[in-house]
């Protein structure tokens, strides 16, 4: 299927890749063989996402809360991390893909750094999709950094109170430069965001699905932009056509 065979293709589409653990524990498996299978998920929906005609695809990798989980599978993580900037930068940059990074880079690892930083900059020309990683990402702490950093000019007489505006604010966003997700997908049947894009998220159609990560298949992906499609996106208005009932009816 390509793009050409749906309709109302979203412009940026981002998803919570939820249940990783849970996929391996039903199988009676160790929860690293879930993450290892959830890497192999990311490659089809990458791929699935360009030939579909979708322009940003954001994967939420990593939350800033994350690191409380156990050291060993924390370290299982970031290896996996490394593995699949080593193993599939150089595929994603022949396909044209840019790869962005959002997130808190104050406090990483002198191993992780370098390379989110070579895969922004080896594919910062490519123009076929841009792959938004959220790693060490929280949007409380996102909205946060840019509250300081707003609060900060407001204070040196660099920006007026006057001048903080909502735009304002997402000028100062790890995103600021990416639209809003028109299209939030949430795997394993949870159904919150978890502290993933709040403000991005003020008018985004929100899918919550039972699939677990790993099993999120180019199937999956496209069924979940025919329900996409059959949406109807208002923004806080009135449906144009919407029909009047008389009086009495």
């Amino acid at each position: 299927m390509t793009k050409h065979a749906l309709k109302n293709i979203p412009r940026h589409v981002a998803i919570i890749m939820d249940g990783n653990g849970r996929w391996a524990n039903v199988r009676g498996l160790p929860r690293s063989m879930g993450h290892r299978k959830g890497v192999e998920a990311v490659r089809e929906a990458v791929r699935t996402a360009a030939e579909l005609g979708v322009e940003y695809l954001t994967l939420f990798a990593f939350s800033s809360e994350n690191w409380s989980r156990p050291e060993s599978e924390v370290s299982d993580l970031m290896g996996l991390l490394k593995t699949f900037v080593r193993r599939d930068l150089q595929t994603l940059h022949k396909e044209n893909v840019r790869i962005r990074v959002i997130g808190d880079r104050s406090n990483l690892r002198s191993d992780i750094l370098p390379l989110l930083l070579e895969a922004e900059e080896r594919t910062r020309d490519n123009t076929a999709i841009t792959l938004v990683i959220a790693f060490n990402y929280g949007a409380r702490d996102e909205i946060a950094r840019a509250v300081r950093s707003i609060a900060g000019d407001v204070a040196a007489g660099i920006l007026h109170p006057a001048e903080v505006t909502p735009e304002c604010i997402s000028a100062r966003l790890d995103t600021a430069d990416i639209p809003d997700p028109d299209l939030i997908i949430r795997t394993s049947g949870e159904e919150r965001l978890s502290n993933f894009l709040l403000w991005q998220a003020a008018y985004a159609e929100l899918m919550f699905i039972p699939d677990f990560w790993p099993d999120f298949s180019r199937e999956t992906f496209h069924d979940a932009l025919r329900n996409y499609a059959g949406r109807e996106r208002r923004f806080g208005g009135v449906t144009a056509a919407a029909p009047t009932l008389a009086v009495g009816s």
